[in-house]
């Protein structure tokens, strides 16, 4: 996943593939999505991206899953 952050527009395009896009489609007045053949999410952009996304304060967190209490009983 890449995000590209263009100021002279103050757009955000958010890549999280590198597929080829078939479809855009507006989900708000700002706010675009771009799908691959199958309907999958390729891009998505925010125009006006500082009042709409926040971005003046952006940070990435990976969330991992806690790990299992696995634990075996002695026979």
């Amino acid at each position: 996943m890449k995000i590209k952050y263009f100021p002279d527009t103050d757009t955000a395009l958010i890549e999280f593939t590198d597929r080829e896009v078939h479809e855009t489609k507006e989900i708000s007045e700002d706010i675009y999505i771009d799908l691959d053949e199958q309907g999958n999410l390729v891009n998505m952009t925010i125009e006006h991206a500082k009042a709409k996304a926040g971005l003046p304060e952006f940070s990435y967190q990976e969330m991992v899953p806690p790990l299992e209490n696995k634990t075996e009983k002695a026979a």
